[in-house]
C-alpha cells in the first residue's frame, strides 16, 4: 500500500501548524512536505522538529527557493539535515525570470543542476517542480519542461500531475518520457468547468476531472517514491486531507 504525504503549504491559512500536525496525522499520512515560510527562521527549527515527531510525520521533501539554494547551501543543508530531508526541490520560476526560448530554458536547467551538486554530494536528490507554464511550447514544440530536464540527467522532477493537465498536456506523456526521474508527486485534483471558482478551479482528490486511479499505477510504475497531496487554495483544509486521502486509498 502507497503511503501519502500532504503539502503543508495546502494549510497555511489555517494556523496553528501544531494542529494540522496533529489533523493529518490522525487522518492517516505518514509525511508532510516544507514550503519556504515554515524554515524562513532557521532558530525556530526545532519546533517544528520537534511537532514532526510527536506526531509521527516525516518531511522527506522540501520546496526551496532557488536563490537561497544557489546563494545559501550551508542553510539549506542544515534544515535538512536537521528535518531528516531526502530531497531538495525548488517549486517555481517568477514570471520576469522565466526564460524565453529553447536555449534559456535549457540553461536554466543546467544553471539548476548546477545548483544542486552540494545537495547531491550531500546524498540528497534535487529537483525542480512543474506548473503550466512549463508545459507552453516554445521554438516550433520544445516543451520547457523537457529542455530543464534534458539539460542534465542529475535533475529530478517533482511532477505536479494537475498543473500539466492545466497546461494542456496528458500527463502520461510526462510519465513515459521521464519515469525514472519523477522522484515525487502532487497528488491534486481539477474541479469540472465552472465548478469552485473561489478555490481557484482545484477540488478535492476524487472529485475532479484528473484520472488518477490510472495514474497512480502509472506513477507507482515509473518509480515514483512521494504522492504528496496538495491543494493551492482549499475552503476547507481538514476537509480537503480527509477526503483525498480516503479517495486515493480506494485506488
Amino acid at each position: 500500500m502507497t503511503d501519502f504525504g500532504y503539502q503543508l503549504y495546502s494549510s497555511r491559512n489555517f494556523p496553528p501548524l501544531s494542529d494540522t500536525l496533529a489533523m493529518l496525522a490522525g487522518a492517516g499520512y505518514a509525511y508532510v512536505e516544507g514550503y519556504g515560510a515554515l524554515y524562513a527562521d532557521t532558530s525556530s527549527l526545532g519546533v517544528l522538529e520537534r511537532g514532526l515527531k510527536d506526531n509521527g510525520l516525516a518531511m522527506p521533501t522540501g520546496h526551496f527557493g532557488l536563490d537561497m539554494c544557489r546563494d545559501e547551501p550551508d542553510r539549506v543543508l542544515l534544515i535538512a539535515r536537521t528535518l531528516g530531508l531526502k530531497g531538495i526541490i525548488v517549486p517555481y520560476i517568477m514570471p520576469d525570470d522565466r526564460p524565453r526560448d529553447a536555449r534559456g530554458w535549457a540553461a536554466y536547467g543546467a544553471a539548476l543542476a548546477a545548483t544542486g551538486k552540494p545537495f547531491r554530494d550531500a546524498g540528497l536528490f534535487f529537483g525542480y517542480h512543474n506548473h503550466d507554464f512549463e508545459y507552453v511550447a516554445v521554438d516550433g514544440g520544445h516543451l520547457p519542461i523537457d529542455l530543464i530536464l534534458g539539460a542534465d540527467d542529475s535533475l529530478a522532477l517533482e511532477f505536479d500531475v494537475a498543473w500539466s493537465v492545466r497546461g494542456g498536456v496528458d500527463p502520461m506523456v510526462t510519465i513515459r518520457k521521464h519515469g525514472g526521474r519523477l522522484r515525487a508527486a502532487h497528488v491534486k485534483d481539477i474541479a469540472p468547468a465552472g465548478q469552485n471558482a473561489d478555490q481557484d478551479g482545484w477540488c478535492d482528490v476524487g472529485d475532479g476531472t484528473v484520472p488518477w486511479p490510472d495514474l497512480l499505477p502509472a506513477l507507482r510504475a515509473a518509480g515514483t517514491s512521494y504522492f504528496v497531496m496538495e491543494h493551492d487554495n482549499p475552503k476547507d483544509h481538514v476537509r480537503f486531507a480527509t477526503r483525498s486521502l480516503a479517495a486515493v486509498s480506494k485506488m
